[in-house]
């Protein structure tokens, strides 16, 4: 391989992590493609809290003007409690928070997102339809995939952004079930005008004493309204994005709930339900010329907002990594990545499962103020800075 000739890069999954992956890696030199199993992209209905740590890489790849333009800019993330609503703790963020953190907080639908990431992405980089089945690491560094379709590829580095059940972690450390956390979700994003000019706050998460539900805009002229909610239920444990649940039923589950949680779900044509699953922190992401990346080796619950941030994150960091690298640094590069990265994932995974986050005063600093593009690289033997 000449010094002038660009490593290839095969990115696996086309999702937020993904996407972010191709964006980072194309702006540092490597030639990317990126495979993913759908058909074609959908606009699912979900809502999604873009933080300001993860905006200050969107804004590196051109991306804060059109998200500016598709999401809402809350006042604040106010706490409340589920029946009187009194007031826990109101996290302000607005122009004093892109003030501190250096970078907007936006409320947005995960669609657009997805749609922002993906323009920052040739549309020939991206297969679709292509299924991964298998691969092999290669004597030479290079790395052999095998997709459902027949098709199959060689490239220098793999990025394995393919989700909670990914195939890849499972071939390089095992199988392992995913933590069912007894508990499920209710969301949907519906117009606004179905509140029959209803006034409810720019972004509440009201707390009950075993569930609570987050509610707000994800439009700039508020036309459209997100919820989404976490409840037991031990028993369920379907984790399909498309699977519909019964709304009579969600209703029931909130009827103490303070007035205007009431008219939002009164209000909503439809949800959809899930099961809320994790994972606990990996002890290595990578293997070789193969790195997880994104909900691959670091999935959380949603309950500090902060899964695609991660993997955003993610991306930038390791695109630093490798920057300016040859084939042969592919490896150690990927090293350098989990070692940067791994500590700070951790300590978000296990901060969200106990759903605490902003429930009381926080300082919201380590989360918010982080800079991906700033953050020292550690060294890839020992994980320290270099």
């Amino acid at each position: 391989m000449s010094a002038m000739e660009k490593i290839s890069a095969a990115i696996i999954g086309a999702g937020m992590g993904g996407l972010a992956a191709a964006a980072g890696l194309t702006r540092a030199g490597l030639k990317v493609t990126i495979y993913e199993q759908a058909t074609k992209f959908a606009r699912l209905g979900a809502g999604i809290q873009i933080g300001c740590n993860a905006m200050k890489v969107l804004r590196e790849w051109g991306l804060e003007p059109v998200l500016r333009r598709a999401a809402f800019y809350p006042r604040s993330w106010n706490n409340r409690e589920y029946d009187t609503g009194d007031i826990r703790f109101d996290m302000i963020f607005g122009p004093a928070a892109e003030e501190k953190y250096g970078a907007p907080y936006l409320l947005g639908h995960r669609g657009d997102l997805h749609t922002a990431l993906a323009s920052a992405v040739s549309p020939e980089l991206i297969r679709l339809d292509h299924k991964l089945v298998g691969f092999e690491q290669l004597a030479d560094q290079g790395v052999s995939l095998r997709f459902a379709n027949g098709t199959s590829v060689t490239a220098d580095a793999v990025v394995a952004a393919d989700g909670v059940h990914s195939l890849v972690k499972d071939q390089l450390f095992g199988r392992h079930e995913p933590n069912f956390t007894g508990r499920i979700a209710y969301r949907t994003v519906f117009p606004a005008s179905l509140l029959n000019g209803y006034a409810i706050d720019d972004c509440t998460k009201w707390w009950g004493p075993d569930r609570h539900i987050v509610i707000y805009y994800v439009k700039p002229d508020r036309s459209e309204v997100y919820f989404v909610t976490s409840q037991p239920e031990p028993g369920f444990t379907v984790e399909s994005w498309s699977a519909m649940g019964d709304v009579g039923e969600l209703r029931r589950a909130f009827a103490d709930f303070h007035p205007q949680v009431r008219h939002v779900l009164d209000a909503c044509p439809s949800v959809h339900k899930w099961a809320l699953v994790d994972r606990d922190p990996l002890p290595r992401w990578c293997e070789g010329n193969v790195t997880l990346l994104g909900d691959a080796c670091h999935p959380m619950t949603p309950y500090m907002a902060q899964g695609a941030a991660m993997a955003i994150e993610d991306a930038a960091v390791l695109s630093r990594c490798l920057q300016a690298v040859d084939r042969n640094g592919v490896a150690s590069a990927f090293r350098r990545f989990e070692a940067t990265r791994r500590e700070r994932t951790s300590r978000v995974q296990l901060s969200s499962r106990t759903n605490t986050w902003l429930k009381g005063p926080t300082n919201p600093e380590w989360v918010y103020g982080y800079d991906a593009w700033q953050e020292p690289l550690a060294n890839p033997e020992q994980g320290r800075p270099a």
